[in-house]
């Protein structure tokens, strides 16, 4: 799905000597090139405070501990996309409620937001979903009407950019209350292990938050709040701050490969390609998913499959239906969506290494079994 190899070979000498750099100092955990690469991600984002952290499902958690919110407390998300938005929900003995998404761009539906918020409702969690920006002047506008944190699920959209109805353009993360993000290695801006970030602008907040990600710490041996040990290592930091100055040039290749993909697939009858503005910027394209709408999805995985085309459901099961967070509450008329979607979608190759050649063959292998 990804070719991180031929990605690396091109930015080779600048990941080997942010690599070297730190077996030279020995600064393993919170060295140098942390603190460069957060001061880097603060520019390029816009944002007055990032907080790296081990993971993105870390950093989703302390998002939320660092809001101080209360065991029962129910917080709003979608029920299409994955588990790690939804657990750290449970684990922290909140009640997540999941709510269906929109048909035209997966992301969380602004009317099930208005219909799933009570008394009891204290945050909604927006996930720009396979690197679309969600709507998210409507969800702040719903967030102030009933003094709600909005934590936005970044993990997939680093890098787009959201315009708002005043015309003005915000990189996704920045928007909300807080936001989380990953960088795993197959994400648009992923290191070569796990790794993750935190944003805000909001000051207070990111003092609490600095000292969750260190047991608590803000000195030495005298923890402040309860905290983790949740700290981004400094040889991925390196990665990323060698990998940071190429990310819009990655996102507009991967535009550019979902449009090849869009002009190749639209013309058949049984496959719903992504929508987007070529010329605008709130897709970056974390996943090419389309949906095959005439019962052949399954079959069309095996096919590319024995062709050896790597491709992949997200997500075949909706955390409605997952054992973990089954809910008497739930009804299945209330994700009617996410159950077709769950059906109907296939994420196909997608990464910045794509060219003609290999957008054709997996096209061609797509078009002559989707009949």
């Amino acid at each position: 799905m990804v070719d991180l190899k031929s990605q690396y070979e091109k930015i080779k000498t600048e990941v080997d000597a942010s690599i070297q750099e730190v077996l030279d100092t020995n600064t393993y955990i919170n060295g140098p090139l942390v603190h460069q690469f957060q001061a880097d991600l603060e520019k390029y984002l816009g944002a007055k405070h990032v907080i790296p952290c081990a993971n993105g499902t870390d950093a989703l958690q302390i998002a939320m501990m660092g809001l101080d919110l209360k065991p029962g407390d129910e917080v709003i998300t979608a029920d299409f996309t994955f588990a790690a938005t939804v657990e750290v929900i449970a684990l922290l003995q909140l009640t997540p409620v999941l709510v269906d998404v929109d048909m035209d761009n997966m992301n969380i539906s602004i009317e099930g937001i208005k219909k799933a918020i009570t008394s009891k409702t204290k945050a909604i969690v927006p996930v720009h979903l396979f690197g679309r920006a969600a709507n998210m002047d409507a969800i702040m506008e719903l967030a102030q009407a009933h003094n709600l944190y909005v934590i936005e699920d970044n993990a997939q959209a680093i890098g787009a950019n959201y315009t708002n109805a005043k015309g003005e353009k915000t990189k996704v993360g920045t928007i909300g209350h807080v936001a989380a993000t990953s960088f795993f290695p197959s994400k648009n801006l992923g290191c070569y292990g796990d790794g993750g970030a935190i944003f805000t602008n909001d000051d207070a907040l990111a003092h609490t938050l600095r000292g969750i990600v260190n047991h608590g710490m803000y000195e030495r041996y005298h923890h402040d709040v309860v905290g983790v040990n949740s700290r981004l290592d400094s040889i991925q930091a390196g990665v990323l701050k060698a990998k940071l100055p190429h990310l819009d040039t990655y996102n507009t290749a991967r535009r550019l490969a979902a449009k090849k993909y869009n002009e190749a697939l639209r013309v058949n009858p049984h496959l719903i390609v992504p929508q987007f503005d070529w010329n605008g910027d709130d897709h970056v394209f974390h996943q090419y998913v389309v949906r095959v709408t005439n019962g052949k999805r399954d079959g069309l995985l095996a096919h590319l499959q024995s062709k050896q085309i790597p491709c992949a459901i997200y997500y075949p099961i909706p955390l409605h239906k997952q054992k973990a967070y089954t809910d008497a509450r739930y009804k299945e008329s209330d994700f009617p969506i996410t159950n077709q979607l769950c059906e109907e979608v296939i994420a196909l190759p997608m990464h910045t290494e794509l060219d003609d050649e290999q957008i054709k063959f997996i096209t061609d292998s797509v078009l002559e079994f989707v009949i």
